[in-house]
């Protein structure tokens, strides 16, 4: 039982006045919903790295965005738009990568609306969790990549990961968090997939931390680690295990003790 309550303090403890330095910052600027989604999956596309490479490429979509990410995405066209992000670069995300990116957003977009609906074409909600509808939205996306350009490359397929070849899908997961989950850090905004059937986004500060507190004994951060930390969150909170996710993380990037 201490570390129910100790999981309850830091949650409430890291609250929205914690919320630099996180890619999540960058959603809480915008009210519209459809905003919200399309930076949100932005930001969770370019949530790898460091944490300040994190925030700069971030705020350089923001002022091409012009305060209107959905309506910048849907009206997207190579002619008008392709030379205010042409100088944009993410690690090992090239400048064709990102272009690219936006080509196939603006396609899915007016052909289906609204991200949610992309993801929930492959969902099934009698499934153990989401890692049937992850793989089955990553591969909507690379096949959308594949028949436009012939092609997919590198930073394409880190883009949109595959749960069953092992990734942790960090950044997947991330965005589902933000979407699904409903408090003052997360939107709530998706309201047909069940906050127990998410997957705690794992990277190296969420290993770190999970394995000193037993939620792991796993060496790799894979998918099954994810599962396997989820699993022991439930113990603590069977219908949304994840919502310590932003407090474990937060403890680790401040290195702080748990």
């Amino acid at each position: 039982m201490y570390l129910k309550q100790n999981l309850e303090n830091h949650y409430k403890a890291f609250d929205r006045t914690k919320l630099k330095p996180d890619p999540l910052q960058f959603l809480h600027l915008f009210k519209d919903e459809r905003d919200i989604e399309v930076i949100g999956l932005i930001a969770s596309i370019f949530a790898y790295g460091n944490v300040k490479q994190i925030e700069n490429t971030l705020n350089k979509f923001i002022i091409v965005f012009d305060g209107k990410p959905y309506s910048f995405i849907k009206t997207f066209s190579l002619g008008k738009d392709s030379k205010k992000i042409s100088d944009i670069k993410h690690r090992f995300y090239v400048e064709d990568d990102v272009l690219r990116l936006f080509i196939i957003l603006n396609k899915e977009i007016k052909k289906h609306k609204s991200i949610e609906q992309i993801f929930l074409q492959g969902y099934n909600i009698y499934d153990e969790n989401v890692k049937n509808g992850i793989s089955n939205f990553s591969k909507h996306f690379l096949n959308s990549f594949l028949e436009t350009f012939g092609e997919i490359s590198t930073g394409i397929k880190f883009m949109f990961p595959l749960p069953e070849k092992g990734s942790a899908c960090k950044r997947m997961n991330l965005f589902l968090r933000w979407m699904v989950r409903k408090d003052e850090l997360d939107f709530g905004l998706w309201k047909e997939i069940s906050t127990s059937k998410l997957v705690i986004p794992v990277d190296t500060h969420i290993a770190r931390i999970s394995r000193s507190l037993n939620l792991t004994k796993r060496k790799n951060a894979d998918w099954k680690m994810a599962e396997e930390i989820t699993t022991k969150l439930k113990v603590y909170d069977e219908y949304d295990p994840i919502k310590y996710d932003f407090a474990i993380c937060h403890i680790g990037i401040r290195k702080l003790k748990f």
